[in-house]
Parts: C-alpha cells; structure tokens; sequence
C-alpha cells in the first residue's frame, strides 16, 4: 500500500487545503504515516507571504530528500503556484503543483498505485518539463490530455503543473465529513481568494479573485463534521468577511451563520481573520447575541500610521480602526482581539513606528501577529526605493513584540477567577491538558483528559492559566 504525509506551511486557509487533500488521498486507499521519513509520497503544502516562507519551504524539500530519498516529493501551495521554476530547480522534487491544478494532486498521487503506471517515466528536457502553464502560454495542455506514463511520479526533471489562478470559480473543500478526524477543531474553508490589492500583498497573485462556497454546501458540511462528533468549527478564508458578494443571489457572512445557527447543532464557532470593514455593528451584535460564536476577532491592522496604511493601500485610517475595536469591546468585554501588524514597511520612519506603538498600547489587543516587511515579487511594495535597514526592522520588530506580551500578560491578568467553559486540546503531559477558551485563551487543566471535551473550569492562576474546579459537560 503506497503511503503518504503531508507537510503543511502557512495560513489556516492552507491548512484547510491540506485536509481536503488528505481526505481525497484516503479516499483513494492510500495509508497516512505521521512520519515523512517512512512515505512514499511527501506533499509539501506551502507558504510565500514572506521570503522567510520561501526559505523554510526549500530548506524542508532538502531535509526531506536526505532523510528520505526513496520519496516522491509533490510541492503546492502558493509558492508553487508563484514561483514553480525556482522549485522545481531543487533537487528530489518530482512534481510543482500550482494551487490552480491543487485538486488533481489524488490523480498523480494514485499513478503510482496504478497496476499498468510504469515505472520509468522519463522526461527529454534537461530542465524542468512545465506540463500545465498560464492560459496565455502556448505549451499548455489540459491535464486530461495527459498521457498515464507523464502522470508517473518517476525519476527525473521535476515536473510542472500549474495555470491561471485567476481562472478559478469554486472553493476547494474536503470530502463531506472527513475534517473531523483532521485536528479537535476542523477548519472549515468557506472562501478562498482576495479582491484586495494591499500593495505588500502577494496573496491574491497565488489564490485569485474572491469566490465562496455556496451557504447550502457549508451548512451541510456543518452538519457532517458535528455528526462526526466535531464541537467546534472555524470558518477560514482569504478573505473570509467577502464571502458570498460573488454569489447570485447575494449572500454575507451574517446570514451564513444565522443559518448555521438556525440549522445545524454545531456548539461553538471560531472566526479567522476578518477585516475591519466586514467587523459591523450587525456582526459584532450577532457575535453577542449568541453563546455558540466564540468571543474571538482577529482584525488585521498591519500599521498605526495613517500615512504607512496609505502606502500600503489599505481603505481604513488609525480612526476608522479605534471606533470597530471600541465597539467590539462595548459590545463583548470579554472578548479576544488580536491583530496583524506589519514593521519596516519602505518609507517607514522613527515617527510612523512610534504611532503604531502608541496606537496599539491605547487600544484593547489581547495579541498581537508581528511580521517584518518582505518584499514579494509583483507587488506594488516591491517598486518603492526607501527601503529600511534590516538591522532596524528587526529592532523594531523586538519592541512590538514586547509590547503584544505585555497587553496579552495583562488580558490573562483580567481572566483570573473567571468561570469558563473549555474544549480539551490533543496536547497533554505527565498529568495536565490542555484546553482552549471561547475567548482563545490556552488553559491548563490538571489531569489526563481526551480531546475534543467540554469543561467548565475556574481560572485561578493568571500567568499560566491554569484551571480548577473542572467538571466534564
């Protein structure tokens, strides 16, 4: 039996990703091993929001290739669909799949189990052999042309199948169900792409235009994973606020999960990312009114700087901002805000960082994501000449970070002889397991505990979060 592992970088969006694929290799038979270093088949499920995210990406196909070189490695992702040449150039990597051609993984994958596949697919080109390419390059050729024996994960040039992100109209999803067993709270994936051109951003080049899940298909899928004993689910997407504009009829995220509510018996919903002019008064109200939306938004900011977030073609100044993060916290005291915040953006001065520091030491953040400035090729970032020394952004990037600790430190402060109810985590040691709050907050409960469990604990220590007075609901 061939077996596989996938190896996953990046966003909850990736993440997702990973499971349909998992779930559609399963469906094929094939056997999951936790260990890449005993597959057959390695997918590498990848990231490119940085350089950073590149460099761990070709530093783990070397790793996996010396470790394991008997392995047919397949890389995806949004590296692969950005930059397919520059990795299949590295050696042990059979093929480079874009996230244009990601669903067509099972069909190479399963080439290899294929009684009649052979074995000793060779390629003429001393290169990499681009099977798949944008609709505007000539050599393209649909994958259903595709010869069984160029299908082949043999030996040789890496091959490459990838096309025209922009040409996508669907969301990516796995099989109905086969989330639950993935991780204690499955992702559940109901929009995919970005209409934004935030002039930093690479993401839109490497997933498309905005496009959603019908809301029939994900209240299904909700009912499935809460028959497969799921309690809570997180909605993702790239932009998961837009979901349902390019839907006819019209459909938003509010009525999305008015339905689900409505609908399903799914017991608790986490939100990823949503971006500050999809967080309304109409949302932050619904996130109130009901005990089965977790208390948790992450809004991304990426600057206190009125002048940096023009640059950065964001729509929003620091105003615009304060008013939704004080309605949030009007509206649900308790709840968890964390935010995105970008550093050494080129032109960032002394003054710009200095107002990001004060903008976020004066509002509520519980966390906070810090990321130092990559420049991303075919962003409008990348042709800005005042670029700031490395040395500073990585100084910079220190005191922000300080400052997250410190406003998450005093959150944690304010929980202390709080009663919550906790979902137990697959993470545990000699006699402790971990649990996760609605409002996104790790609690330590003493004891052995299976995962995917509801407790209503006391929390009585502040700077570890430990709970007591556990009892199983």
């Amino acid at each position: 039996m061939t077996t596989f592992s996938i190896q996953n970088f990046g966003c909850r969006a990736t993440e997702a990703d990973a499971s349909a694929l998992r779930g559609e290799l399963l469906a094929r038979g094939l056997a999951q091993v936790q260990e890449p270093a005993s597959a057959n088949v390695i997918v590498l499920n990848t990231c490119t929001v940085t350089a950073a995210a590149d460099s761990q990406a070709r530093e783990a196909v070397r790793k996996l290739h010396r470790a394991n070189p008997d392995a047919q490695i397949i890389v995806t992702g949004c590296y692969a669909q950005r930059a397919p040449e520059e990795i299949a150039s590295i050696g042990g990597v059979a093929w480079v799949v874009g996230n244009s051609h990601q669903s067509e993984i099972p069909r190479l994958v399963g080439a290899v189990t294929a009684p009649n596949t052979p074995s000793g697919a060779t390629v003429a080109s001393d290169g990499p052999q681009r099977i798949g390419a944008d609709r505007a390059t000539p050599d393209f050729v649909p994958l259903a042309q595709i010869a069984e024996d160029e299908m082949s994960l043999a030996r040789g040039p890496a091959k490459i199948l990838t096309g025209d992100i922009f040409a996508q109209t669907s969301v990516q999803i796995a099989p109905a169900g086969s989330l639950a067993g993935d991780r204690t709270r499955p992702i559940l994936k109901v929009q995919d792409g970005c209409n934004n051109r935030c002039s930093y951003c690479v993401i839109p080049l490497v997933r498309g235009r905005s496009r959603s899940l019908p809301p029939d298909t994900v209240v299904d899928e909700v009912r499935q994973l809460h028959a497969a004993c799921a309690k809570e689910i997180v909605l993702s997407g790239i932009n998961l606020g837009s979901y349902g504009r390019d839907l006819a009829p019209r459909a938003g995220l509010p009525n999305l999960v008015r339905r689900i509510l409505d609908e399903t018996e799914i017991e608790r919903i986490r939100f990823s990312s949503i971006e500050l002019q999809d967080v309304t008064e109409d949302f932050v109200s619904l996130m109130a009114a009901s005990n089965r939306l977790a208390r948790h938004f992450h809004v991304p900011l990426q600057s206190g700087s009125d002048r940096i977030l023009r640059a950065m073609h964001r729509w929003y100044r620091t105003e615009h901002y304060a008013q939704r993060i004080e309605l949030i916290r009007r509206l649900l005291p308790e709840a968890a805000i964390g935010a995105d915040v970008i550093v050494g953006f080129p032109g960032e001065t002394d003054e710009d960082f200095a107002a990001t520091c004060d903008f976020i030491e004066r509002l509520p953040f519980t966390y906070l994501h810090v990321f130092s400035f990559s420049e991303r090729p075919g962003t409008g970032a990348q042709e800005r000449t005042n670029t700031v020394a490395q040395p500073l952004i990585r100084e910079r990037a220190r005191e922000l970070r300080a400052l997250g600790q410190k406003k998450s430190a005093d959150f944690r402060a304010t929980q202390s002889g709080r009663v919550a109810r906790v979902l137990t985590l697959n993470r545990r040691g000699e006699n402790w397991t971990d649990a996760l709050t609605g409002n996104y907050l790790k609690v330590r409960l003493a004891g052995l505990h299976p995962a995917n469990e509801w407790h209503e604990v006391r929390i009585t220590q502040a700077d570890n979060l430990v709970g007591s007075l556990s009892f199983r609901k």
